[in-house]
């Protein structure tokens, strides 16, 4: 059965999502679209090119993700060359190392640009801090005078993980067509970050509230990351530890919002053992716990899981409408509320 699916971001707690597609693709379940936000456009980019759950282990238990923490040894003098770095680069490291290593990845697959895979198959939440708005890439990239099928999947995966002031922002100059006329040079110029700062669980979508699409309309679903991270407070001791308490508090929130009512029917909840956004240096027992969770949460949810009940849902959740039959099967709960003659 093929499904669609959205990767909520987390940070390096989105090891537990990969966790989470193994155990979806072991229950014989196909993915047809799938979209995420910072991490989890990771593993959404990496389902889209194809890579399987054996193959998705294999690069989590491979990979130093310490080493996406990168840049110039210049920069790593003790609190002035961080602070330096961050007036410079508006981040505490560059993004390239990461973008590399998915680009890598994708490569392998042969899939570079978004025009390599099917239309529609692979959205990724980025924002725009210039124009104050979300992104739904590639389809808005378009704004900024390129065209999306040649947009670099790699690309958009760096600008939806560049958690602000973490990672260095991703710069984008417009192209002529789209510049305001007489626009100061620095105008010219838009900055991208991380998608978490307005959409980190877009579950909206591949939503279609048409009642008449319901029969037609492929089930999509959440996959959330749940729990705060470390209990162990932030140490703000000077600017630079303010700001990284700052960013990893806010996008750290975003895993203790109650996941709606409305919501619970089609999202598969994983507990992220304690670890944070930023925990880059986990050990390798920290990232194998983090991909059982994925898999053991993905199971429970989709042993109890049914397209009937998730149709019936949909309607109410998502349509606002009654589903089909619901007045004759409350009618037959209920026959005192028959109507008399």
């Amino acid at each position: 059965m093929k499904i669609n699916a959205v990767f909520q971001g987390g940070g390096v707690k989105g090891i537990a999502l990969a966790g989470a597609v193994s155990a979806v693709e072991k229950l014989g379940y196909k993915f047809h679209q799938v979209a995420g936000t910072s991490s989890g456009a990771i593993v959404a980019s990496l389902v889209a090119a194809g890579y399987k759950a054996d193959e998705l282990r294999e690069i989590i238990e491979g990979t130093p993700f310490n080493s996406f923490l990168q840049r110039a040894p210049i920069f790593n003098t003790k609190v002035v060359g961080p602070l330096a770095r961050l007036f410079i680069k508006k981040g505490l490291y560059s993004g390239e190392a990461l973008e590399h290593w998915v680009h890598k990845l994708l490569l392998a697959k042969g899939i570079r640009t978004f025009g390599d895979l099917k239309p529609e198959q692979l959205r990724i939440i980025a924002s725009d801090i210039s124009g104050r708005k979300l992104l739904v890439l590639p389809d808005d990239i378009e704004q900024y005078g390129i065209e999306p099928k040649r947009l670099l999947v790699a690309k958009a995966v760096r600008m939806s993980t560049s958690i602000p002031y973490f990672f260095d922002p991703v710069i984008i100059r417009k192209r002529k067509p789209v510049r305001t006329k007489g626009a100061s040079f620095a105008d010219q110029f838009v900055y991208i970050v991380d998608g978490g700062l307005l959409s980190n669980f877009p579950l909206w979508l591949f939503d279609n509230p048409d009642p008449g699409s319901v029969d037609s309309l492929l089930p999509t679903i959440g996959f959330q990351l749940v729990g705060r991270g470390s209990a162990k407070p932030n140490s703000v001791y000077g600017p630079l530890s303010m700001f990284k308490a700052l960013f990893s508090t806010m996008l750290d929130a975003h895993d203790d919002y109650y996941i709606q009512e409305n919501n619970r029917f089609r999202t598969v909840k994983i507990p992220t053992h304690g670890i944070g956004i930023t925990d880059f240096d986990l050990t390798a027992e920290q990232s194998v716990e983090l991909f059982e969770s994925g898999k053991q949460a993905a199971n429970k949810f989709f042993n109890k899981w049914q397209i009937d009940e998730y149709k019936e849902h949909y309607y109410t959740q998502v349509c606002r409408t009654p589903p089909p039959g619901a007045a004759k099967r409350i009618s037959q709960a209920n026959p005192s509320l028959k109507k008399t003659t």
